[in-house]
């Protein structure tokens, strides 16, 4: 009787782990592919940018000075916004996607581990109930119990 709640306080407790891991899994999972699409039209939105000051610059290359000199302001201060871009993709990337995509390999172990948890516990439930039978059919003969 006190060994069948200790296995049902195991099968909880490995329940709740497998659920966790599942969980973490998916929610994980979707962050970092969510956040990696975040990071790469956020790049992408600074190479259209850059193409936007380049072409700015053309433009101003044809136009008479004083609106070239806004121009050439203009697509200066631009290029510093971008520089910034920049420097959030690359920060994302390091802080943000990087670290989540290495969470997933240490899901995948944990569930590894669960894994070979559960095939333990499934062996000596086996061989609990197979001592039990053994019991069951001989009260009496010790020697045959121990051995199973």
């Amino acid at each position: 009787m006190m060994l069948g709640r200790g296995l049902d306080a195991r099968d909880n407790q490995t329940r709740q782990v497998r659920d966790t891991v599942s969980n973490v899994e998916k929610h994980f999972g979707e962050l970092c592919q969510i956040f990696a699409a975040y990071v790469r039209k956020t790049a992408r939105l600074r190479d259209k940018a850059d193409l936007l000051v380049n072409e700015i610059y053309a433009y101003a290359a044809t136009e008479t000075p004083s609106l070239k000199l806004g121009l050439k302001n203009f697509a200066d201060e631009f290029a510093k916004l971008q520089d910034y871009r920049q420097a959030e993709v690359e920060r994302l990337e390091a802080k943000v996607v990087d670290p989540l995509k290495s969470y997933g390999t240490i899901v995948k172990l944990k569930r590894d581990d669960l894994k070979a948890t559960l095939t333990a516990k499934n062996r000596e439930a086996k061989q609990l109930s197979q001592l039990e039978r053994t019991r069951q059919r001989n009260p009496s003969d010790r020697h045959i119990i121990l051995q199973g």
